[in-house]
């Protein structure tokens, strides 16, 4: 109707990522138990992005900078926060710290490490990947903040006053809505053929090794609990940060949303399988 542009959508990922996002964060790690093994977990978020990453640039390499930078923001990282919580805590809220602490590891490489390394690998940077380069996006980075805020807080069994949680909890209402939005602004159904073949290679690689490595977590002595989630975040969307960041690459607006919004319709029904066979 002409009413918004796809430039509005720009906008929209700002609010998202330093306003309702963090405030999801706040309220959804309000009650978290930290336990040492649970640890563990932000570990494999971090491996699980890298190796992600570095399949992604080992399938793109024939791909313009531009084009690379956006297969591997695409094939990496995992949607926790906007779509993995919601879903899982309609049928399984007990698994909700076990994705909290994935999600930490998962925030750590989609707020900074995953650009520092893809623009390193892509050359879109001088000089090689760095934790300094690292530490500076973390550190301006308004989600990963508040992690590391709400898991501190949380390891010396710290309450927040209840009014805290009395202001964040609409704005953290509003972060699913407008994720979904902003990849809405993003999207155009009507795409050149070249750039089909793209976001079907992009799909190919995201979903062919997801669903291989849910099949490797099936059979790993792995607790029933986290096999369960692990399994889950595999198979699931395009993160909106994978979005933001290719956006920020260069890469065109309509490509990025149509592929985001596709991930979407093919991860819920593989996810509903997924959780009704485990």
């Amino acid at each position: 109707m002409n009413v918004l542009t796809k430039a509005d959508g720009s906008m929209i990922s700002k609010i998202v990522v330093n306003v309702t996002l963090p405030a999801a964060i706040i309220v959804n790690l309000q009650s978290l138990v930290v336990k040492n093994q649970l640890l563990l977990l932000i570990v494999a978020g971090i491996g699980l992005n890298l190796l992600m990453i570095l399949l992604g640039s080992f399938f793109s390499k024939k791909h313009d900078q531009v084009e690379r930078e956006f297969v591997m923001y695409s094939v990496s990282g995992y949607n926790i926060g906007n779509f993995g919580i919601p879903f899982v805590q309609s049928f399984m809220p007990l698994a909700i710290p076990i994705l909290s602490f994935l999600d930490i590891g998962n925030s750590i490489m989609l707020a900074g490490g995953s650009n520092v390394v893809a623009e390193g690998i892509s050359g879109n940077q001088a000089g090689k990947p760095s934790p300094k380069k690292v530490f500076d996006r973390l550190i301006r980075s308004v989600p990963f903040l508040c992690y590391l805020i709400m898991l501190s807080i949380r390891m010396f069994n710290v309450e927040l006053p209840a009014a805290v949680f009395l202001i964040t909890q609409p704005i953290a209402n509003a972060n699913t809505f407008l994720s979904m939005f902003m990849i809405g602004l993003f999207l155009e159904l009507r795409l050149p053929r070249k750039d089909l073949s793209l976001v079907l290679r992009i799909l190919s690689i995201k979903y062919g090794v997801g669903i291989i490595m849910a099949i490797l977590f099936m059979v790993l002595p792995l607790p029933a609990m986290i096999k369960v989630v692990l399994c889950l975040v595999s198979v699931g969307p395009i993160p909106t940060f994978g979005v933001i960041n290719s956006v920020a690459a260069g890469m065109r607006e309509e490509v990025v949303g149509f592929t985001s919004s596709l991930s979407f319709l093919i991860s819920l029904p593989l996810m509903t399988v997924l959780l009704l066979f485990l």
